[in-house]
């Protein structure tokens, strides 16, 4: 009996070791990044052996990935250019060190690493975009930064063969920009979420009042400082931001400024499990990015998609892909603007309109069964697919 037992250990070693080996490669901490969990879930089920590598803070919360290997590293800096060269070295090095057969960069600022790594190996590489780097709004009043990594992206895009990114506005973009095609990986939800009963999970915010929820990043250009103000024009509602970011803080400080600590609670980051337990508990969703240059513009915001699975309408800008969403599917309202004041009129208008809430959230249930990873993930393994020949 021992002898079999041996025997298919060693088996089970063999088969797993003869799974290609990809490494998904990101600059965040991993644990709340919703896109690269579900794509190394969907490349696990195609028969990859998937490895994360991110970074470790200190509040970082643990990875909930199954059959997913992660390696987070621990930098010396943690924001600007010597947070970025710190993290490229050290993802380099590791790189050349392991033992993978596809590297996929997500977003830009992994993108050299990656390229550099398999060049040397001579292994093939895959860019996820999940944004138009170079045009987000932390880099659009930095002309120095911006032109570094438009000379990176200037340099290694053109080369790339296997691309996709969030948006079909984005993927015009690129294509016109260097003729190098983008597929279309859009981060949807799964309609399979595992969501307790609203009476079976308590969220960490009362539900006496009206919910306004905002989640993802608390960022520049995320209508968030807007939200908060706009508190100050509506009565019997209550503003939840989920999520952490670089105006987490200001916005903490602004709301406490403002004295409207009873009317904005600030939950801070969670799990992905955590945040589909919370959603359904909204009112209304906030989706309400500005306009602030090409990359919002061509913005297909995760929280969007969460609270279309969830059945909460959205208030959301008037941006493109946003607004072609949103009016296919009748899921929500749209501002012109993102000032406090019309944040607060659209809030006010969906609380006053039963009739068109109940039409919004039909809409959701609607388009949650089509915008969904399910149906998304099918264009993500024809990319995959070619990686899985028997000479691996």
């Amino acid at each position: 009996m021992l002898g079999i037992r041996a025997f298919m250990i060693h088996i089970n070693k063999t088969i797993k070791t003869r799974r290609p080996k990809v490494v998904l490669a990101v600059t965040n901490d991993v644990a709340t990044d919703h896109r690269v969990h579900k794509i190394a879930q969907s490349l696990t089920q195609m028969g990859f052996d998937v490895r994360i590598a991110g970074r470790k803070r200190s509040y970082s919360l643990p990875v909930n990935c199954p059959g997913v290997s992660v390696k987070r590293f621990n930098l010396w800096f943690n924001k600007g250019p010597l947070f970025y060269a710190n993290y490229n070295l050290r993802l380099f090095f590791h790189l050349l060190f392991t033992r993978y057969h596809v590297l996929v960069a997500n977003d830009l600022d992994t993108l050299l690493a990656c390229y550099l790594a398999a060049k040397i190996k001579r292994k093939p590489v895959v860019y996820d975009s999940h944004e138009y780097f170079t045009e987000v709004p932390e880099l659009i009043n930095r002309p120095r930064v911006q032109c570094v990594w438009r000379k990176i992206e200037k340099s290694i895009v053109p080369k790339l063969t296997h691309c996709y990114t969030v948006s079909q506005g984005i993927a015009d973009l690129y294509h016109q920009k260097y003729h190098t095609r983008f597929k279309l990986v859009r981060n949807f939800p799964s309609n399979t979420l595992n969501r307790a009963p609203l009476n079976s999970y308590k969220p960490p915010f009362p539900t006496d009042m009206p919910t306004i929820l905002y989640q993802g990043a608390v960022n520049l250009g995320r209508g968030v400082e807007e939200a908060i103000l706009a508190m100050k024009n509506i009565d019997n509602v209550r503003l939840v931001i989920v999520g952490d970011g670089d105006k987490y803080d200001t916005c903490r400080q602004l709301a406490i400024d403002e004295q409207l600590g009873d009317k904005v609670l600030f939950i801070g980051r969670v799990s992905p499990d955590e945040l589909a337990l919370i959603t359904p508990f909204a009112t209304i969703g906030l989706s309400i990015e500005k306009d602030m240059g090409l990359n919002y513009c061509f913005a297909m915001p995760n929280k969007l998609f969460n609270y279309i699975q969830a059945g909460v309408p959205v208030l959301a800008s008037s941006l493109p892909e946003i607004k072609n969403i949103v009016s296919s599917y009748q899921t929500g309202y749209l501002i012109k603007e993102t000032t406090p004041e019309i944040i607060s009129a659209g809030i006010q208008h969906m609380l006053n309109s039963p009739a068109d809430m109940e039409k919004w959230k039909a809409g959701c249930h609607k388009a949650g069964k089509i915008l969904c990873w399910e149906n998304e993930e099918k264009t993500l393994k024809s990319i995959y697919s070619t990686f899985l020949p028997d000479s691996f």
